[in-house]
């Protein structure tokens, strides 16, 4: 069975359309001050632009890449895919954006400007300390909105598990992290202010992950906390967002 006809015959491509959130753009204070990675605070106007309300699933990378290409440690269709360099995460875009039934939207992966504002919930941070919401993707209590190193019994869950934040998206904060489309820098230092990615300079063989993980502790799921990872590494804690 081809790829195009495993996604034809499974609804996953159906509710991917679905559970796109259309995110109102808006201009908002960017970084914190707890981390140098995290300087210097910055202002950055976001166009408009639509996020999946969930990281991808397993049930949904089967349907593109095929069941034999998922190498995911915690195995569930629902589950967060893992074990997806970022190298991976572009195949997996190109064989879904060629898809006939993908039509009106291009999928890709979020810059680090449009994941962080809407992790705050789309809405401008005066202080830039935390969104508007609290610390983390929803509030300031982390076991209400995601699953980290404290109640994750060491594994993935289900996505859509914990509470969503003001846009109605879940497990920005834990779970797993996300690759963004934004080569690494060491700081905001020059960095885009019109919410696009970052792709010029930087370490170009490392992208930026954000958001925290099942196996990190809380201060990493903050919205405003920066990981780092190789391109073409495949780890147990990060999978990835789709935007559009």
């Amino acid at each position: 069975m081809n790829t195009t006809d495993t996604i034809t015959h499974t609804p996953y491509l159906q509710q991917l359309a679905q559970d796109m959130v259309f995110i109102k753009g808006d201009t908002f204070s960017m970084g914190s001050e707890a981390y140098r990675s995290e300087k210097p605070i910055h202002k950055v106007t976001v166009p408009d632009f639509h996020l999946c309300k969930y990281p991808v699933t397993q049930g949904l990378w089967n349907s593109v890449m095929g069941k034999e290409n998922n190498h995911s440690k915690f195995q569930g269709s629902n589950r967060p895919v893992e074990r997806v360099s970022w190298n991976d995460t572009q195949v997996f875009l190109e064989k879904l954006n060629q898809h006939p039934g993908v039509k009106g939207v291009k999928y890709r992966l979020p810059s680090e400007a449009e994941w962080e504002y809407a992790a705050r919930g789309g809405k401008p941070s005066p202080s830039g300390a935390g969104g508007q919401s609290g610390a983390y993707a929803g509030g300031n209590k982390l076991k209400e909105v995601g699953w980290y190193d404290t109640n994750s019994h060491g594994e993935t869950k289900p996505v859509g598990m914990k509470l969503p934040n003001e846009l109605g998206l879940y497990d920005m904060s834990g779970n797993v992290w996300e690759w963004c489309a934004d080569v690494w820098h060491e700081n905001y230092d020059h960095a885009p202010a019109d919410g696009s990615a970052w792709l010029t300079g930087g370490e170009q063989g490392r992208r930026v992950v954000r958001g925290g993980s099942w196996d990190f502790v809380d201060y990493d799921c903050r919205v405003s906390d920066r990981y780092i990872d190789i391109t073409d590494n495949q780890y147990y804690v990060i999978g990835f967002r789709l935007a559009g």
